[in-house]
């Protein structure tokens, strides 16, 4: 375990103006140590970073007591909270092998969690009611197969890709949630019983000190940790401007898998999985896809029967749920394929609504969902 003056030391390393990972990482292979950064000489200093920034290492930064006191009040709020070190032995393995990990992460829950065989599920902040129900059926068998399911606790596909893998039955693998600020703060504040749930069920990770807010430029740096963690990424829904392509570019930089889920042509949420698909990724339409994929990354793995996900070929009972098809439709065009009037379809669309087998969106449309 990290001793209190060895954790300073770090600490202090990280907080100086002007080192960034890539100069710190620089300062610890030529020092050894955080603490061997700062009693070495100026001269030794300068052939590894610039002037202003040994200058910086010579005096503590202002900011220092407080964020160090915030951050040592919060490692002492509880038994399942640690600091991982880049060269600590309890590092993730998979993440130590990418081109930029993180030198120090903050943990609460279970950290043997983040070595453990893992596949990350991100997507939209704004999916579509059937793009969240995959996620959280993928995530549900994907635990259920012995794999954790890492995220961002990002409203949308992150948000339900932790509660399906929560909501495996007895002996799932659970969720790793990677986030953008300290683990003292929770983003987007409505995710804060979701989060004291995965802390409990598996882990909350991060490389901001506690006490860091939510900032923008956080959430790409968080990104990488996702791809860096996981044998692969399935990606379920995302624009082709989403944060999840960050992801799934950073999980193919690093040599992993990148999966995606298809979607309708015309629904935007898809733009970003067929882009993906255009570029290589693997279509999956069932959790066993990925887990047969994953069989030869894994090869001493056996697949148990996965839950199946995709929908049955047989047309529906309902005809007015076939009428749906499979792209959200206006209720003008649900009269023109049907016959029926409006008001005869609008009961009949909350009927099915709230059995939960249609979804109302805006712009006044309607989707059919599919069960997982």
């Amino acid at each position: 375990m990290l001793g209190d003056d060895e954790f300073a030391a770090w600490f202090r390393l990280l907080e100086t103006p002007g080192v960034g990972r890539e100069s710190a990482r620089r300062l610890l292979a030529a020092c050894g140590s955080p603490d061997a950064v700062f009693a070495a000489r100026p001269a030794t200093l300068r052939q590894l970073v610039s002037g202003a920034v040994v200058e910086a290492l010579q005096s503590e930064p202002e900011t220092l007591a407080p964020r160090l006191a915030a951050a040592r009040h919060w490692l002492q709020g509880g038994t399942d909270r640690s600091v991982i070190t880049l060269g600590d032995a309890a590092y993730p393995p998979r993440l130590l092998q990418t081109a930029d990990p993180p030198l120090l992460l903050y943990v609460q829950g279970d950290a043997a969690r983040l070595a453990a065989p893992s596949i990350a599920v991100v997507g939209s902040r704004h999916p579509t009611p059937q793009g969240a129900d995959n996620a959280r059926a993928f995530a549900q068998a994907l635990s259920a197969q012995g794999y954790v399911v890492v995220s961002g606790l990002a409203e949308g596909i992150d948000g339900a890709a932790h509660e399906g893998a929560l909501g495996a039955a007895a002996g799932g693998a659970g969720t790793v949630a990677v986030v953008g600020t300290g683990l003292d703060r929770v983003f987007p504040p409505r995710h804060r019983e979701l989060a004291h749930r995965i802390a409990a069920q598996g882990a909350l990770v991060s490389e901001f000190a506690p006490g860091t807010p939510a900032l923008p430029e956080h959430f790409p740096q968080r990104n990488r940790i996702i791809a860096g963690l996981t044998l692969g990424t399935l990606v379920v829904e995302a624009a082709l401007r989403s944060g999840s392509l960050i992801t799934a570019r950073l999980a193919t930089e690093a040599g992993r898998e990148v999966f995606a889920i298809p979607g309708s042509i015309h629904a935007p949420q898809s733009k970003g999985c067929h882009a993906l698909l255009k570029q290589g990724a693997k279509l999956v339409e069932t959790a066993h896809d990925i887990l047969e994929e994953l069989r030869g990354v894994q090869a001493d793995r056996p697949v148990q029967a996965a839950l199946p996900l995709a929908e049955p070929e047989s047309a529906p009972a309902d005809a007015l749920l076939q009428a749906l098809g499979h792209d959200p439709v206006t209720l003008d065009a649900l009269m023109a394929r049907t016959g029926a009037g409006a008001a005869e379809l609008t009961v009949r669309l909350l009927e099915l609504e709230l059995q939960g087998s249609v979804a109302r969106l805006p712009g006044g449309l309607y989707q059919r969902r599919f069960a997982g």
